[in-house]
């Protein structure tokens, strides 16, 4: 009886345990800064990926703050309410490598000319590091690729945040950049961001005790049974 009593707590307690870590396991915190740049961002993301990357989960909810000083503007902790849609967009015929959610926003002036006119994003998530996902350009890493996630902020612009990636892959350094537009005009464009991730939650640290006081549990089970 005690036995099945043990392994009944064991059970309970790994349930317990596995509970936050579900809730926690389709979110991803992040914040970053740059010269007059900052943020903070939650992403919300499910099973589904890219059509043609399947290790690229589709982001399907964002949440957070962001400010912008630079060129006049005076956007400060503007909530970010939601995501640019993915489009579809057809990429140059030579980028064999862009994703399937490859999409694109057109902005009429103030972009740098190799942008032709557009932002781009794809509004996917890398749990493990994009690889390269642009034909001419090598640079790769980031848990955001080269076109980045678009998402609205309160007051009616756009923001388009992406990884410039580095050389080796590693994602390490600032490596991120932004750009901030409407349709009509881009407000800002800066592409030296540094991104920090939050060490895991006391509630995280807490469900991996439980999970060693249920091993516990189980190995003096074995024990008093023997």
């Amino acid at each position: 009886m005690a036995m099945k009593k043990t392994t009944m707590v064991c059970a309970a307690l790994l349930i317990t345990a596995m509970l936050p870590l579900r809730a926690k396991a389709d979110m991803f915190d992040f914040s970053f800064s740059g010269s007059g740049v900052s943020g903070t961002v939650q992403l919300t993301y499910g099973s589904a990926t890219d059509a043609k990357y399947p290790n690229a989960f589709e982001v399907t909810g964002i949440s957070g703050t962001f400010s912008d000083s630079n060129n006049g503007l005076n956007i400060v902790d503007a909530s970010i309410l939601s995501l640019v849609p993915i489009n579809h967009a057809t990429p140059e015929s030579s980028n064999l490598l862009a994703p399937d959610d490859f999409s694109r926003f057109a902005v009429a002036n103030g972009l740098p000319a190799q942008e032709n006119g557009f932002l781009t994003y794809d509004n996917l998530y890398w749990p493990g590091g994009s690889p390269q996902t642009a034909s001419d350009y090598p640079l790769h890493g980031g848990f955001l690729d080269i076109y980045g996630l678009m998402f609205n902020i309160d007051g009616g612009d756009v923001v388009d945040l992406w990884s410039n990636g580095t050389i080796t892959g590693s994602g390490d350094g600032p490596i991120y950049g932004v750009a901030v537009a409407t349709s009509d005009q881009a407000l800002d464009y800066e592409g030296n961001l540094s991104v920090s991730t939050p060490e895991p939650s006391a509630l995280l640290m807490l469900s991996f005790g439980v999970f060693g006081l249920a091993g516990m549990l189980r190995r003096k089970s074995k024990l008093v049974s023997q």
